[in-house]
């Protein structure tokens, strides 16, 4: 029994209002990289489903760049820390750490030889370092200026010039190495969020929140022109990437556009509007190759396109919060995930749920019904993907647990209350427990409802017209129920409960129990059955999955560190070979299971 990593739907960026974002490319063009919390996300850019996550940072990562020779990626985090990694190997080893500045690192740049390194964000003593990327030791200073230093970049070309950009309105030109300061770029009347070379090193150019672009020569530092005249943007501009040819450049901004300048002319070939909400301000931008990729405040990225500048190539869409819960359901024959989170919908357009999404399941009307601490329930027409004002059910207090059967039911488990609905309305309440339910499920044949609670018990509820029927009968378990499941065809129960311990009841025998599962070192929190009725998987804080067989409990397979960071919040079954996890990392991951 085995299991195998078969894809990885990485996260987006985490975006931060007015809060530029470097997105980092690999010099042979085939990759591009950003940080979210404590992963670095490395994507292919044909195919973005091909990802990479590193995750060995402690602190939040910042920024990440690729050294010129390709080989090794520099990621900086939020306490100063940058470490340099290989990029060749799987394991991606690290090579070497060091903490040239005391606070957050917001950008990084490398000589065009892979060797010296330039850090510059928001410390204590200092804004910013030059350093050998082997032993660490200075090769010049990064000074000139009063406040946070936002980007750095290094002339690609010899003799090597450094520029700065600050939240202190100027920019500083550096020659070098040892790199020493020259003077100071005072033209911006506003913070400068970005200063980029071109790729020839004949010229750069500093970008600011004042909405203006300056271009300076890339020898002596002097000012050439200004884009675009007066202004450049509308609002702020936030990044510019170079083209390959050091001819054009693109500039990202909070006016929610992006331009394609003809630096030589000084003016804008191309504007490409992105939208009119908040969410679309455009906060990172990177030209790699013929791809030019933007990010706009919502951490989608777009894929523009020169020649249709009305709407984006594509568009990557996904999670940038942390996930809680997902499901899988068959759309024509073909498999689709749907997986809930924080706050805003993904896929799904109009008005979604105000807060966590806490639990969502399909049922037999094609519809995705999900739970929320916003205390409401949804039903969503998985065809039209679009949430609808009038599924939505009210509810009097917060649902911690949803399950449905055949006949249009469902099950609410609510704090302090259990709710059954039909066809999307309530029909009946039950108040004044004597424990407090945690989890409920509902028998596929629509007959029986379990509720599973925090006394240890898993009570029995015959389902009678539109009413519920307290049977008198409890299952004692071992703890605290977390979660729990029927299979697929109805014969089992299995819940797993907070003394690590995982159930299987069997349902014709008067819920007997069938086996008890041990392993999970800590408590677990959510349990799948495999379409096969024969396997379940569990995952609990102790970061590692189960996958259970019915009748043998020592014939398991064990995955430890599934997403490394977090503990898997979400476990799903595509088919009976394919297990699907999803973790606060913001990532969803589909495994190969063989038996």
């Amino acid at each position: 029994m085995s299991l195998e990593l078969k894809h990885v739907f990485a996260s987006l960026p985490q975006m931060e209002r007015g809060v530029a974002k470097v997105i980092g490319g690999d010099p042979k063009g085939n990759n591009f990289l950003y940080t979210n919390g404590k992963c670095v996300i490395i994507r292919n850019i044909e195919n973005p489903a091909i990802a990479d996550i590193y995750t060995e940072h402690a602190h939040a990562v910042t920024v990440a760049k690729y050294a010129p020779s390709g080989y090794y990626i520099a990621s900086g985090d939020a306490s100063g820390k940058v470490r340099i990694w290989d990029t060749t190997q799987k394991e991606h080893i690290l090579k070497y750490e060091y903490t040239p500045i005391s606070g957050k690192i917001k950008d990084i740049a490398w000589t065009e030889d892979s060797k010296r390194i330039a850090v510059v964000g928001d410390g204590r003593e200092k804004f910013g370092a030059v350093f050998l990327w082997d032993s660490g030791s200075s090769v010049g200073e990064v000074s000139g200026h009063a406040k946070l230093i936002n980007s750095v970049d290094i002339r690609q070309k010899r003799p090597y010039r450094l520029a700065t950009a600050s939240d202190d309105t100027c920019g500083s030109f550096f020659e070098g190495p040892p790199f020493k300061f020259k003077f100071t770029l005072r033209d911006h009347s506003q913070f400068v969020n970005c200063v980029r070379f071109s790729p020839d090193g004949s010229r750069f150019v500093t970008a600011g929140a004042d909405g203006q672009i300056f271009v300076y020569d890339g020898t002596n530092g002097e000012l050439v022109c200004s884009l675009g005249g007066e202004k450049a943007h509308k609002g702020g501009v936030y990044a510019v990437s170079w083209s390959p040819d050091s001819s054009q450049l693109i500039s990202a901004s909070g006016d929610k556009t992006v331009k394609l300048w003809d630096v030589g002319a000084g003016t804008a070939v191309t504007t490409f509007n992105l939208g009119t909400d908040v969410t679309d301000q455009q906060l990172g931008c990177l030209w790699q190759k013929d791809h030019l990729l933007t990010i706009s405040l919502s951490g989608y990225i777009n894929y523009l396109d020169k020649n249709n500048p009305g709407r984006p190539i594509r568009t990557i869409k996904g999670h940038s919060k942390s996930i809680q819960c997902l499901t899988v359901h068959k759309k024509d024959g073909r498999p689709y995930i749907y997986s809930g989170k924080t706050g805003e919908n993904d896929c799904f357009s109009g008005k979604g749920h105000s807060n966590q999404v806490s639990k969502m399941v399909t049922d037999e009307a094609n519809e995705l019904v999900t739970c929320s601490m916003d205390d409401t329930l949804r039903y969503t027409n998985i065809n039209k993907t679009e949430y609808s004002a009038s599924d939505v059910v009210k509810m009097d207090f917060q649902p911690k647990s949803v399950s449905v059967a055949a006949g249009g039911l469902s099950l609410a488990v609510c704090i302090g209350q259990i709710v059954l609905l039909k066809d999307k309305k309530k029909v009946f309440t039950l108040d004044n427990l004597d424990y407090e339910p945690e989890v409920g499920a509902i028998h596929p044949g629509g007959t029986t409802a379990v509720v599973g609670g925090a006394d240890g018990k898993i009570h029995l509820y015959s389902i009678q017209g539109n009413t519920l029927k307290d049977q008198g009968k409890t299952i004692e378990a071992k703890g605290a129920i977390t979660d729990m499941a029927y299979s697929n065809d109805g014969a089992y129960l299995a819940a797993v409960d907070d003394k690590k311990v995982a159930t299987t009841f069997t349902v014709a025998d008067g819920y007997s129990v069938k086996d008890e599962f041990y392993g999970h070192h800590a408590r677990p929190v959510t349990l799948a059955w495999s379409p096969d009725n024969e396997h379940f998987a569990t995952s609990g804080m102790d970061m590692m999955v189960f996958i259970w067989t019915i009748g043998d409990p020592d014939n398991r397979i064990k995955l430890a560190d599934t997403h490394r960071l977090h503990h898997v919040s979400g476990l799903a079954w595509v088919n009976e070979h394919t297990l699907v996890t999803t973790s606060h990392d913001a990532s969803i991951k589909q495994w190969t299971v063989k038996y």
